[in-house]
This record gives structure tokens, sequence and C-alpha cells, in this order.
């Protein structure tokens, strides 16, 4: 698998056009690679990068595989910022949720990380879990924040269909949490971090002033990126691709199928910087909008209903979603999409 990565990687180093200023390790779970795996892929980077503007190369770990060993070796690999899927401090939900690390290495890791001389942190929570109370979750908020990260992602639960977690629900093992739970823990969540200093930038992410995520705010705001490896998304501007996720096709490569590409037409470019756009604090630039095609009829109808019902703030050609609107963010965007 990484032979095939950095192959994969060296065929396509010619469709980077701009700068490299990130690389992100993402799951899957990279935390597992083994040192020399992650120093093979690290290298030839390296031989085919210039890595003098790269300012930020992230992993994702999970705490169980934060440990004094493979921190030193991340950290003299370059790594220079760490996101720990923490998920959660109470130990029924990391049961169900089948994760492998429990309370006390999600407790510990981040000091154990700062420890190695990492000082860039992002950790990933879950709110919307069944039976978590509004006591528990500010509770795993402050265990994070006074850890001393500089960056928080927390996502609502979800259930996907044909999951583990679906058929728990379906069979009454587990009661997901209802909309308003979720709200008043959103709300709880936003008000929380940003008592303690933290700027809510995208609907999910929230960062101390000068840590936004510089690779993910590439993806929200319509830059370029390559993804490498099973799965992998990349987008050049006109047109994204995806890789397949079965890793044995992946690893035969040639002309087995192994990837998909689409070319974006004028609905899929205003939908999606609709989507991503209205979910960051920078909001969407109408300008860039009506660019990409003309505004319909229906679209202002809609747009003026979400501004008079508190939703949506113009300021400057640009469009806002307000603290409520953020509760609807998806259902908002995609009421503002271009069917055609």
């Amino acid at each position: 698998m990484i032979d095939r990565i950095c192959a994969e990687f060296i065929d396509r180093r010619h469709e980077i056009q701009a700068t490299v200023k990130t690389l992100y390790f993402g799951g899957g779970t990279p935390s597992l690679l083994l040192p020399e795996e992650l120093k093979q892929l690290m290298d030839t980077f390296r031989s085919q990068l210039n890595f003098s503007d790269l300012t930020e190369i992230t992993l994702e770990a999970n705490p169980d595989d934060i440990t004094t060993n493979n921190l030193k070796s991340w950290h003299e690999l370059g790594i220079n910022r760490l996101s720990i899927g923490i998920q959660s401090f109470k130990q029924d939900d990391l049961n169900w949720m089948n994760r492998a690390h429990n309370v006390t290495e999600a407790e510990q890791c981040v000091a154990l990380a700062k420890e190695a001389g990492f000082h860039s942190f992002s950790v990933d929570l879950i709110y919307g879990l069944p039976g978590l109370t509004l006591s528990e979750w500010e509770n795993h908020i402050v265990s994070v924040v006074n850890s001393g990260v500089d960056h928080i992602s927390a996502y609502c639960l979800t259930v996907e269909d044909k999951t583990a977690l679906q058929n728990m629900v379906k069979s009454g093992k587990l009661i997901p949490a209802n909309e308003d739970s979720q709200s008043d823990q959103f709300e709880l969540l936003v008000s929380t971090l940003t008592a303690a200093g933290f700027e809510h930038y995208e609907v999910s992410n929230f960062a101390k002033p000068g840590a936004y995520a510089q690779h993910n705010t590439a993806y929200w705001t319509g830059q370029t990126y390559l993804g490498i490896g099973p799965s992998a998304h990349s987008f050049n501007g006109h047109e994204r691709r995806w890789n397949c996720s079965n890793n044995q096709r992946y690893i035969k490569g040639g002309d087995s199928g192994w990837f998909e590409v689409e070319a974006l037409g004028p609905k899929e470019r205003w939908n999606e910087l609709l989507l991503t756009g209205l979910r960051t604090s920078f909001g969407v630039s109408l300008q860039q909008l009506y660019t990409i095609s003309e505004p319909t009829a229906a679209f202002f109808s809609t747009l003026n209903d979400f501004k008079s019902a508190g939703w949506l703030i113009q300021q400057d050609n640009r469009l806002f979603l307000t603290t409520t609107g953020r509760l609807k963010a998806d259902h908002i965007a995609s009421s503002l999409f271009l069917d055609a």
C-alpha cells in the first residue's frame, strides 16, 4: 500500500500547479503506520516537492497511538500538527463506538504530545450522543479547553444507513438525541468556546486566533488540492477526482477503474460554493456566485425569506449565516441550490 501511494504521487506530481502550503495525513488511521512507513511517504514527498512554503503538516491520530516513541518519530519527520480523535470522555460512549482508546488515554494524550514538542493540536468531539446530558457535554468541552489545544472540531452524531449504529438504534439498544437536545448542545458548545477565546470560523470548527486549520480552510474556500491514496479526493478548479475505496483495486491500479473524474458545470460549482462557504465565517461572495450563473427569482425569494427569519445576513455583498442559521446550515444552502 505504501509503495502504491508513493507511486501514485510521483505519477501525479505534475498536477500540482500552485505552491504547496499544507500536507495532511488523513484517515483511515494514519497513526497506525510504522515510523519507517511514514518516513517512506515523507521522503517521497520531499523528493518531489519544495517544502520551503509548507507551513502545516498534520497527522490524524488516535489517543491510543500517541506514545512517547511515536511522538518522537512524528516530530523528527517534520509533522507539526496533530488532529486527535478523542470524541468523548465517557467510557460507555467510547465502548459502543468501538474506539480503541480509553478515558485515561483521552485525558493524557495532549499533555504527552506537548512534552514531545508539539504545539498545534486539533481535537475532535461528538455531541448528540445517546444519553449524553448537557452537564456531561459541558465537562467534555471544558476538559478539551483546559488541555490547552488551539483548535476543536465538534460534530453532531449522524446515523448512517447500513451501519452498526443504525442496527443498534433499530433494535432499541441506543436512543439517539432528539433535535432539541442536539440544538441545546450545539448552543452550549458555541457559548463555552467563545467565552474561552475560540473563534467559530466554520459550523463545526473553532480555533484560537491564528490557529485556523490551513488545510481544511483551503477546502472550504475553493482552493485546489491533490489527494493520494484509497478514497482520496482531488480538486483542480474545474473537475473533481476520487480514488476507489477498495484497497486491492487501488493497489492493482492500471486499467482496473481505480478512480473516477467529474467535470464541474455551473450547477455543481454554484452549489458547492454555497454548501461550503455558508458554513464558514468568511461567508459567500454574491459577486462570485453570480459569475457562475444568473440567479433566479426563486433564489431571491428564498434568500429574502431566510433574511426575514434571521437565518442569513448580507454585508458588503457577502452572505453569512447567523448563530441561529448555523443550526440549519445544510438546509439553507440546499434551499438556495441551482437546480439545473
